[in-house]
């Protein structure tokens, strides 16, 4: 329910009832405790959103036009990697939403996240109208970066520039098991600093369903209590070299093929690619780390034959296997300073 109030903030500050747009919804202001369904949560979103003809929900100094959240997503889309995603949005959020700076700083292995104030959004800093501005955006960033990744991103952990709010418990589940309280007027996500060079896995196609009841869709997605991507994932990788089929998987989770693939389509993601996603993951590192002969390696991901997996490699990284390794070789020589 703080997350509700949080995104009603704006409204109210604006002294709009908010009850026409909680017609239907059976949610109870007044019961603090009470937990509302996903879906409904994002129905209120977009209905908060129509009503305010403001994508921020009327809680920064200008509004943020409907249109504003496509935009943004069209131009993550086309980036090589995460990384250049993410500093497409930092440019576009520049625009459309300057009362919050958005930064990305790598060190070595680990990288942050940043949202500063551009000046403070509200005269108190615990203000449910700006704790939910800094929820919201992380959420937001959060959320798209693992839906253009096609896989859930472990953010490790967060500070926020807040206390903490009575609904901290639920940052478990939407964020980090390890978020920190800190003041000040900065959030700062860390992570690994790989997740950054992951590719862009989604096109336009993806695009435009993922945009069906978009911007509220976004809060469905990547919640660390619907984790079925994470669940798959792992049935897959630990049958290895056996190849698992959806209806294997399914029955295994105790469910049905079609609810298997209805719950990995709310995640963003599908059976077919987190099965490819885990086999490059595996491949690739086999590669890098190990001396493994090529062959072995097609056979433990569970190819029938090693001409397939030379098919699938080069489709990921547009090179054959051998020539992947060679240069990596070759790069390690020169960070070495060794004689080519």
């Amino acid at each position: 329910m703080g997350f509700v109030t949080g995104m009603l903030s704006g409204m109210l500050r604006r002294n709009i009832d908010p009850a026409p747009h909680l017609a239907g919804l059976d949610i109870d202001l007044a019961d603090a405790a009470s937990r509302v369904p996903v879906d409904r949560y994002a129905t209120l979103y977009n209905r908060i959103i129509a009503a305010l003809d403001d994508e921020g929900f009327g809680l920064f100094s200008g509004s943020m036009r409907p249109g504003s959240f496509e935009f943004l997503c069209r131009g993550m889309l086309g980036a090589p990697t995460l990384a250049d995603a993410l500093d497409r949005a930092r440019r576009f959020l520049s625009i459309v939403l300057p009362d919050l700076a958005v930064s990305i700083e790598r060190r070595d292995a680990r990288a942050e996240l940043h949202i500063v104030e551009s000046a403070p959004l509200t005269a108190h800093p615990d203000d449910p109208a700006r704790v939910f501005a800094f929820e919201w955006l992380l959420r937001l960033l959060h959320s798209l970066s693992c839906w253009l990744a096609g896989r859930g991103l472990a953010l490790d952990s967060v500070d926020f520039p807040f206390s903490r709010p009575d609904h901290a418990d639920d940052y478990v589940l939407v964020y980090t098991e390890r978020s920190s309280f800190v003041g000040g007027q900065r959030l700062t996500a860390h992570f690994n600093a790989t997740l950054l060079d992951l590719p862009i896995r989604r096109d336009e196609a993806a695009l435009a369903s993922f945009l069906e009841g978009a911007p509220g869709r976004i809060s469905m997605l990547y919640r660390r209590d619907r984790a079925t991507v994470l669940r798959v994932r792992d049935l897959i990788r630990d049958a290895l070299p056996a190849s698992l089929s959806q209806d294997d998987v399914a029955s295994r989770l105790h469910m049905s093929p079609r609810t298997l693939h209805r719950r990995l389509e709310e995640e963003g993601a599908s059976f077919r690619g987190i099965k490819e996603a885990l086999r490059r993951d595996i491949a690739l590192a086999r590669l890098t780390k190990t001396r493994q002969p090529i062959a072995q390696v097609a056979a433990d991901l569970g190819y029938a034959d090693t001409s397939a997996f030379y098919r699938a490699f080069t489709g990921w990284t547009g090179m054959s296997p051998e020539r992947y390794r060679r240069q990596l070789a070759g790069q390690s020589h020169e960070k070495r300073g060794d004689p080519s």
